[in-house]
């Protein structure tokens, strides 16, 4: 029974930035809830105190998929010296992303006061960025921040995203800003879901966030896991939609939470555990056969 279980949650996973601690003690606890995939945050690589290389080996030692590498921002739509400036960054995070053996790389819309909103010049910025990272099988994962300065919901990033045409540049939807900007499902139905390479999932405890410092207070301290918010009948209607799209990847909990990074990191992964048994089940409706029902097919 439990193995079926594991079997359907096994395209969901936690993300780092979650749990407090080592990066070691972060793995374990994750694996020991039971996931097999794990959100990679750049800060827990970079910041080991033994450095990048023991980072990478822990995280290739857990067993754990590496669903994806987080975060590049403000990249697009600059130009001169500060386009170049984090090209260079960009190069190594993909570089990063590789060592790990991420899938994907997360790239967030820019909030950069010199960034220009021109869509065009947007597209081209993430087409040379998906070009940089074909050479080490990465994809592009574009996310519509809820306080970006010119793309902040998932129609505007899904629309550049489409003009850029590169294989692979696709988008990354997470459900808090679309909870936070009250962003209706149906555009959907426009986005490919080949292209859709990652989405993230979390709840929040009050029924509306009124403006962008709110909505960023929120989303950086106080997300909760999908289940223990007031949102719930909102993500169910997204998880039903995409998966009724099409959408066959995976799902990482992306939870902010001040109160969580005070608390034993076996608590807070079982809580995670629980809302990826409650999405798998009780939401797609996976169904876990009963042992005898289980002995009549052997029979």
């Amino acid at each position: 029974m439990h193995l079926q279980i594991a079997r359907n949650v096994a395209d969901f996973g936690m993300d780092t930035i979650t749990l407090a601690g080592p990066l070691e003690a972060k793995l374990q606890a994750v694996r020991a809830a039971g996931f097999t995939q794990i959100m990679l945050s750049a800060r827990d690589i970079v910041g080991h105190p033994q450095g990048v290389d023991v980072a990478v080996q822990a995280v290739r030692d857990s067993g754990l998929r590496v669903t994806g590498f987080q975060v590049l921002r403000d990249f697009e739509g600059l130009s001169g010296h500060l386009h170049s400036y984090k090209v260079d960054i960009a190069k190594q995070m993909i570089l990063l992303a590789h060592a790990l053996g991420a899938q994907v790389l997360l790239v967030c819309s820019s909030t950069s006061p010199h960034a220009s909103g021109d869509a065009d010049a947007i597209a081209r910025d993430l087409r040379k960025l998906a070009m940089l990272a074909i050479p080490y099988g990465l994809r592009i994962a574009y996310e519509g921040l809820s306080w970006g300065r010119h793309i902040n919901e998932y129609p505007q990033a899904w629309d550049v995203v489409e003009r850029a045409d590169c294989p692979n540049l696709g988008l990354a939807i997470d459900s808090y800003h679309l909870l936070a900007m009250q962003t209706p499902l149906d555009a959907l139905e426009y986005v490919d879901p080949s292209k859709l390479y990652l989405v993230q999932l979390a709840d929040f405890l009050w029924n509306e966030v009124r403006t962008a410092e709110e909505r960023m207070d929120t989303a950086r301290h106080f997300r909760v896991f999908p289940g223990e918010g007031v949102h719930s009948e909102a993500l169910t209607a997204l998880v039903l939609k995409l998966d009724a799209l099409g959408y066959r990847g995976d799902y990482s909990f992306e939870v902010f939470n001040d109160d969580y990074q005070q608390l034993p990191l076996p608590f807070v992964a079982k809580r995670a555990w629980d809302s990826a048994v409650w999405l798998a089940e009780g939401v797609l409706r996976r169904s876990v056969p009963l042992p005898g029902q289980m002995r009549l097919r052997r029979s």
